[in-house]
């Protein structure tokens, strides 16, 4: 069997019984749209692959906020596949480097792989997809959808961020709303123009709704 196809089968056993917004759907739905994005651009493909199917099997939010554990275990994965040293090296460093983190972490590393994973993870935070993410993750977490009054947090720290406990529609000012102007590639550019309308519109809906207009 292939490298890819073992990761593959891998990814969904070790992801089987996650929060269903980090789950292995979620995964395919990245590895699909990096493989789109990685149409239009110069890089290397099974790096690309490997990266979008490894990122979150080890989400540092749900293994008490230890960042390290997502690298270690794709890394210690790879290497059992016998992959190649450089290949692992890139994408353990695209999974160092990929979260969103309150939008003030500098990333130590880049290419173009690492930026179209990104991208590919940024977009299913968006649009449709986001937006039931976001709602089953704050009720996952138990969070408020929705508290008048209280202004969003901006410009938090990378700790900050990572213990911060809002409100779901004020998660939209924190991160989804930021994502359209962070992306990376012009692929990714587009399609993210699209559902960060989409979740404009949203938002315009909810507001009228909760406040009795329509």
């Amino acid at each position: 069997m292939s490298l890819l196809t073992n990761t593959i089968t891998y990814v969904k056993q070790t992801l089987e019984n996650v929060e269903s917004g980090h789950d292995f759907y979620h995964i395919e739905r990245v590895y699909n749209n990096a493989q789109l994005i990685a149409q239009n651009e110069p890089c290397n493909l099974l790096v690309v692959q490997l990266a979008a199917l490894l990122h979150d099997i080890a989400d540092s939010k749900f293994h008490n906020g230890d960042e390290t554990i997502g690298p270690k275990t794709a890394q210690a994965f790879l290497e059992s596949q016998n992959a190649d040293p450089e290949v692992i090296n890139h994408v353990v460093k695209i999974i160092e480097n990929i979260s969103f983190k309150g939008g003030n972490f500098n990333r130590t590393f880049n290419s173009i792989e690492l930026q179209i994973v990104q991208d590919a993870d940024r977009l299913d935070a968006i649009g449709a997809i986001g937006i039931a993410r976001a709602f089953n993750y704050g009720g996952y977490k138990n969070n408020p959808i929705h508290l008048p009054g209280h202004d969003p947090k901006l410009n938090m720290t990378k700790e900050e961020y990572k213990k911060h406990r809002g409100s779901t529609i004020n998660h939209f000012y924190e991160k989804l709303l930021l994502l359209k102007d962070l992306m990376n590639t012009p692929t990714g550019k587009t399609i993210a123009e699209q559902r960060h309308q989409y979740m404009l519109t949203f938002l315009a809906q909810f507001y009228a709704e909760w406040d009795g207009e329509k």
